[in-house]
């Protein structure tokens, strides 16, 4: 590969880490509950995708190929993870720190909100999680999705109105 396409390449992905990078952590660290390792996953999302991209690949919607890996990534360490108890972390140096209120509040919100997107019929929770999580466009949706910003506009509304009834029960 001649230097300038890889240059190209390098611009591109410093575009997508620029653009992604901290959705990319969000989206990963409501799945996996661990800063270090979701930071570590995003890590990675972006090293395959170079890698992918030095084998001349070809990447259509840049966000959507992201976040595909950064999923296959977290299947990954759900399969490989294992629980620690707080006696071996405190062996290890680990110290239980006061965590800043706000911070907590924002966190369990999150949650919630995540609790009750599970709640929904299961038409509404792939819409949801893809809009307001994932924070995905309509026409990115639609591309991944294959129906119409049309049909996704009526389902994310839709979705809203019922996720308003469960948070109102």
């Amino acid at each position: 590969m001649t230097q300038k396409k890889e240059t190209k390449k390098q611009e591109i992905l410093s575009v997508a880490h620029e653009n992604y990078g901290k959705k990319l952590n969000s989206y990963a660290f409501f799945r996996v509950s661990n800063r270090a390792i979701s930071e570590d996953l995003v890590q990675d999302t972006f090293r395959k995708t170079w890698t992918y991209l030095l084998k001349g690949g070809k990447i259509d919607v840049m966000k959507n190929f992201l976040y595909h890996v950064l999923k296959g990534l977290i299947i990954d360490e759900y399969r490989k993870s294992k629980s620690s108890s707080l006696d071996i972390l405190m062996e290890k140096g680990f110290e239980p720190r006061e965590d800043n209120s706000q911070r907590l509040i924002d966190f369990l919100d999150g949650k919630r909100a995540i609790l009750l997107i599970s709640q929904l019929p299961e038409k509404y929770q792939k819409i949801m999680r893809m809009r307001y999580v994932q924070d995905l466009s309509l026409q990115e949706m639609s591309l991944v999705t294959g129906e119409s910003k049309k049909t996704l506009a009526v389902q994310v509304h839709r979705g809203l109105k019922k996720l308003r009834e469960i948070y109102d029960r």
